[in-house]
């Protein structure tokens, strides 16, 4: 088995959670921890959504530094365990797992443009009583002249296990290179239960009549309000490095997902 060479560690603590901020200082007792800029691993201290928003600052600052988290808060699924004891042996053992994001290019108010990027999932969902309507494209042909509904989640492996999962949509296995694109509450066509779309495709995404049945997207926790048009595309050129113990990797919880 191969181990990771570990000398220089960061810690990341969600100072907001008190559980978190507890377990950090029991670790500072313990550990070492050097700078996050010049660490070669960062230990990711909270849950779910903290983890997910450390993704995002490394992102935005184009840092690629693997991380090892340590569930202080709910469901912890994109972290491991938390256990003081032997903390650089854990991650020395660490399986990695590479995760690439996907992008959402917006078009939105007075003809404006935002980019994200999303790790678990892009979504549009309806921004008043109105119900949506969505054109969906895919590589430049139209599949869909009209979706009526609440909205549509476009989840990678990664995130199909959160939003998409919770709106009826597949649990996708990490090395399934594909994208699930999951209505919610679909009205029109009624039957549509969503796809299964090739990680690569490019997914066009156009709201019609936009004025009155305005939409809002989101990249996992970045919204754009009132968009006109959403394009989805893969990454592969950016990668994030999470690490889990050998016991209980990501592939192993999201299979064992499908099964619940």
């Amino acid at each position: 088995m191969e181990r990771r060479h570990v000398d220089r560690i960061a810690l990341i603590a969600d100072t907001g959670n008190a559980r978190a901020a507890r377990a950090a200082a029991d670790l500072a007792d313990r550990y070492t921890f050097i700078a996050e800029g010049s660490a070669d691993v960062g230990v990711v201290v909270g849950g779910d959504g903290f983890m997910l928003r450390t993704l995002h600052r490394l992102l935005d600052g184009q840092r690629a530094l693997p991380l090892y988290g340590l569930n202080c808060g709910t469901v912890g699924f994109l972290l491991n365990r938390y256990q003081p004891d032997g903390l650089p042996e854990r991650i020395r053992d660490a399986q990695p797992t590479s995760l690439h994001p996907i992008q959402l290019q917006a078009i939105h108010g007075r003809r404006q443009r935002t980019t994200r990027l999303a790790i678990n999932e892009v979504s549009l969902f309806r921004a008043s009583v109105q119900t949506a309507r969505i054109r969906v494209t895919v590589d430049g042909n139209v599949q869909m002249d009209e979706l009526h509904g609440d909205g549509l989640i476009i989840a990678t492996g990664a995130g199909s296990t959160a939003y998409n999962r919770s709106a009826g949509g597949p649990i996708l296995p990490l090395t399934a290179q594909l994208l699930t694109v999951t209505p919610v509450a679909a009205f029109r066509p009624r039957s549509w239960r969503g796809a299964l779309l090739p990680s690569d495709a490019q997914i066009t995404l156009e709201v019609l009549d936009s004025d009155k049945r305005p939409v809002n997207a989101a990249a996992d926790h970045h919204e754009v309000t009132n968009v006109r048009q959403v394009i989805v595309t893969h990454r592969p050129d950016r990668s994030m490095a999470l690490l889990f113990d050998r016991t209980h990797t990501l592939e192993s919880r999201i299979l064992a997902e499908q099964f619940r």
